[in-house]
Order: structure tokens, then C-alpha cells, then sequence
């Protein structure tokens, strides 16, 4: 049995909340009931990555938001972890300018007595007693509410949680699939993994891997992952490479690189600026750029991390000397004759500290430097 600090057992919840279903032209972008459906078979340990026993309580098809309070505000009221999902419409009451979940028969005119409005649940998890608190978001936002997110640049969201999620724009015309591609992201990668990986890592990975609408608001975005990053404890990291490097392999070379710069701020706030790890995943960045056939930022990437390495390790090492290698080949790669050119100086200069390196790739290397010098008058 576990107690928490005010001597009560703990007790989790997990709250699944199904708003009005966004559909445009016919088709349907989210639709929050398949949602829940499909989270609903993941039992409550999984969802909450907690043992402590817990309660699931599903709410679909509401369409009093006291109704939806009255549950979130039990919820919140739970002594141990908990975890809110909202699916649905993100609406705006045009004449208070505030954004609100559209419940099942919200209209425009109604919105201010039939929707859930957003700042209510920051109110009531912010009174939350004890325990950590997570807040997943699956949501379209309507053409009343875009400007307003526009503007604000994200989604308000409680302080006191942790939030994760993505608010697709409203021009996204929807797609054949019922369950939305971020939550079923979440939902694969919970069965598939062997140990549960934490909410950060999993809201990375279902970024990384679904096929989110151009314009898509990504809480907390790729920018803000190494922030939160840091408080999630070092075991609890399942490696991402291998997924990684499915999706480059796949032709998927943006969602790839987006997922490789969020672990790879990751693990500069977790291990440093210089650490072997850091340049590790620089290394991960360059070859994903080769993969992609971006070979201008894969001979910067690699021409760094040799620097980088050299700093630390002998000009020998075998890192150092792949590195050379990975920014020779991509070297060559570039046809603009102004890039190699741009490049090239650096290069050689990594070439040179390297002893050990054949002299005929250094000469090779330098006569088409000077060519491409020549070749500028």
C-alpha cells in the first residue's frame, strides 16, 4: 500500500474526455469517441505508468460542461498520479474571447453554455492535493480559435501538469483513419514497448511517427523539449535510434530529423555542450541529413563533430577518423560549386589534423579546394 504525504492511500485516476467531433467537408479530422474507444482497452497502469490502483472514468457525449467539471473536479481531487485526455473541437466564445471545448451540440451560438470553457481545467488542477499530473490533447482547432492560438503562439495549459499534445489547424481536410494518428501513436508505442517509457519520450515518439498536418501546434514544441526533459529520470529513457532511423529509412527525413534535434537538446541539458553524447547525436543529425540528401548541413554537421571530437580524443580514434570520413564523402556530394567552396576551407583544416589520414585524400581534397577558388573569378 502506498501513503501519500497526508497519510492517505494513494489513488490514481485516469479521466478520458471526448469533445464534439471535428469534421470539415465531410470528412472527419478528429473524432474524440474512436479516441477514447481505442485508449480504453490500455489498462490504467500503463496509462498512468503507475502500480497504485486506480479508477478510469470515461466521459462521451456530454453536453452540460457542469457535467464535465463535476468529473474533472473529482478527478483532481485524487491523491495520487492522474491523467487527463481531451480529444475534440477547441472552439471560441466570440463574445469573451475565450477558448472552450466544444461538448456534443455546441454551436457558434452557443458556445457559452454548451462548451467547456479551456481555463477551467488549469482552476482545477491547480488545486490538485498531491501527486503528478499529466494532460494529453488531441484537438482541431475550429476557424474561431486558430487566430486566437496564432497569437498566443501555444495553448494555455496548467502549470502544474505536465501537457502534451497537438492542436491540428482548421484547414486539415481529415483522412480515412478513425483513431487521430497522435493518439495512436501514444496508443502503439505503449504496447510495443517492453518497459513504460516516460510521457516525454512517448509524446516524442508519437510526434515523430505520425503524419501530423502542416501548421499542427505541438505541445510542448520541439523547442521546449529539452526543458522538460530534465526532469525525467535517466532510466526511464527506451533508445530512440532505431525508430529514428525507420522513419529516415522510410522517406519520412523530416519527422526524423524534427525527433533527432528534440533528443539530441535532450541529452546537451542532461550530459553538456561537449560531452561525447552530445556529439554522438550530432552524428546522428549529419547522417540523417546525408540520408535525406541534404549534403550542405551533413559536411557542416560531420565537419564539427570531428572538431568536436578532437578536442577530447586523439586524432587517431576511430570516432575522429569517421567523422573525417563522413565529412570527405558529403564534401564531394555538393554540386553548387559555391557551397564546396564555402565548405571546403574547414575541411581541410580537419583533414590536416589528422596524421594518421591518407595524404592522398588531403592532396585530392585541397586540389579541388583551389579549383573551386580559381573558378570564382
Amino acid at each position: 500500500m502506498q501513503i501519500d504525504g497526508a497519510g492517505r492511500q494513494q489513488r490514481g485516476h485516469v479521466l478520458l474526455i471526448a469533445g464534439d467531433a471535428a469534421v470539415r467537408r465531410r470528412a472527419v479530422q478528429v473524432a474524440p469517441s474512436a479516441n477514447l474507444a481505442a485508449l480504453g482497452v490500455l489498462p490504467a497502469a500503463a496509462l498512468l505508468n503507475s502500480q497504485v490502483p486506480a479508477d478510469t472514468t470515461y466521459l462521451d457525449g456530454a453536453r452540460d460542461p457542469n457535467t464535465v467539471l463535476m468529473r474533472l473536479r473529482t478527478a483532481a481531487a485524487t491523491p495520487g498520479p492522474l491523467l487527463v485526455y481531451l480529444s475534440g473541437r477547441l472552439t471560441l466564445d466570440r463574445r469573451g474571447h475565450r477558448l472552450h471545448l466544444a461538448l456534443a451540440g455546441t454551436t457558434a451560438s452557443t458556445v457559452r453554455y454548451t462548451a467547456l470553457p479551456w481555463d477551467w481545467l488549469g482552476t482545477e488542477l491547480g488545486a490538485r492535493p498531491t501527486g503528478p499530473t499529466a494532460v494529453v490533447l488531441d484537438l482541431v482547432a475550429d476557424k474561431s480559435a486558430w487566430p486566437v492560438l496564432q497569437e498566443y503562439g501555444t495553448l494555455p495549459a496548467p502549470p502544474s501538469a505536465e501537457v502534451y499534445g497537438v492542436v491540428v489547424p482548421p484547414a486539415f481536410a481529415g483522412g480515412p483513419q478513425q483513431v487521430s494518428a497522435y493518439t495512436r501513436q501514444w496508443i502503439d508505442q505503449l504496447r510495443r514497448s517492453p518497459t513504460r517509457p516516460a510521457n516525454l519520450q512517448l509524446h516524442a515518439f508519437a510526434v515523430g511517427a505520425a503524419v501530423l498536418p502542416p501548421g499542427t501546434l505541438v505541445l510542448p514544441a520541439t523547442r521546449e523539449l529539452s526543458a522538460t526533459a530534465q526532469q525525467v529520470p535517466q532510466e526511464q529513457v527506451p533508445d530512440p535510434r532505431p525508430h529514428i532511423h525507420a522513419l529516415a529509412s522510410g522517406g519520412r527525413h523530416q519527422e526524423a530529423a524534427t525527433l533527432a534535434q528534440a533528443w539530441e537538446q535532450h541529452v546537451l541539458q542532461t550530459h553538456g555542450y561537449t560531452s561525447p553524447e552530445a556529439t554522438h547525436w550530432a552524428e546522428i543529425r549529419a547522417d540523417l541529413a546525408r540520408m535525406a540528401g541534404n549534403y550542405r548541413s551533413a559536411t557542416q554537421l560531420w565537419i564539427n563533430a570531428g572538431h568536436t571530437r578532437l578536442e577530447h580524443q586523439p586524432p587517431d580514434a576511430p570516432e575522429v577518423l569517421a567523422a573525417a570520413a563522413g565529412a570527405l564523402y558529403c564534401w564531394t556530394q555538393l554540386k553548387d560549386q559555391a557551397e564546396a567552396r564555402d565548405a571546403g576551407p574547414e575541411l581541410v583544416r580537419l583533414l590536416r589534423a589528422l596524421p594518421s589520414l591518407e595524404p592522398r585524400l588531403l592532396r585530392l581534397t585541397q586540389q579541388r579546394l583551389d579549383v573551386l577558388e580559381g573558378s570564382r573569378s
